[in-house]
């Protein structure tokens, strides 16, 4: 097998793109900046890979779907649709069915601006059907129907559909997908975010992201991309 990355896997943090990383497996991210990530895709003189991955956390737009929940896209859901390569997304399914977690497949919604109120999670969910929403899937996939690439996208909930990311959340982050420790500081220090809406992401995002490295390592090199 090739050592040069044939799968271009698309974050919006530093954490999701840390996980992906690996062995044929080319991560980037832009710290949860549609703008800046397409800026980045755009910069790339070629594709370079075989195929184009959207991965991370994700926000739940279907009540039924809980924190550490993990869906495989059947197609992202923007201002167009784009499917993702069924067979792709059939061997990604198969493979994340053997770690015990609830695996589903849906559309995902993709926005350029944070859902931040469980009423607009609601209005999305009714408008477009898909399960969750990131600010990521729809960039990644419009990348690869340009250049004519397989796409998939495996997302992880993390605040499900009957609760919102806090409003803070949008500006706590560095251009570098870290996490802006100051940013939520002076958040805590304005009011504008209080020690309960801290508890209870830091709660929503161990499960996610607990589940998002435990789905990594079980589809290994390449994300399934070589079995197709």
């Amino acid at each position: 097998m090739s050592l040069q990355p044939n799968v271009l896997v698309v974050a919006g943090l530093a954490r999701e793109a840390r996980i992906a990383a690996g062995r044929g497996v080319e991560a980037i991210q832009a710290g949860g900046s549609p703008q800046r990530l397409r800026l980045l895709l755009d910069a790339r003189a070629a594709p370079g890979c075989r195929g184009v991955v959207s991965f991370g956390i994700a926000g739940g737009l279907d009540p039924a779907l809980r924190p550490g929940d993990v869906v495989v896209a059947t197609g992202i859901v923007a201002d167009a649709r784009w499917p993702a390569d069924a067979r792709w997304t059939a061997i990604l399914l198969k493979k994340l069915e053997t770690t015990g977690r609830r695996v589903v497949t849906a559309d995902l919604a993709g926005v350029d601006a944070a859902i931040l109120t469980v009423a607009d999670k609601a209005v999305l969910r009714r408008e477009t059907g898909a399960a969750g929403v990131d600010m990521e899937s729809h960039v990644a996939a419009a990348y690869a129907a340009r250049h004519g690439l397989p796409f998939a996208a495996i997302r992880v909930v993390c605040d499900p559909a009957e609760r919102a990311l806090p409003a803070f959340a949008a500006q706590a982050l560095k251009p570098n997908g870290d996490p802006d420790i100051l940013a939520v500081l002076r958040a805590l220090a304005t009011g504008r975010a209080r020690p309960r809406d801290l508890i209870g992401l830091a709660r929503d995002s161990s499960a996610a992201f607990k589940a998002l490295a435990a789905a990594r390592a079980t589809l290994g090199a390449e994300l399934g991309l070589s079995e197709i």
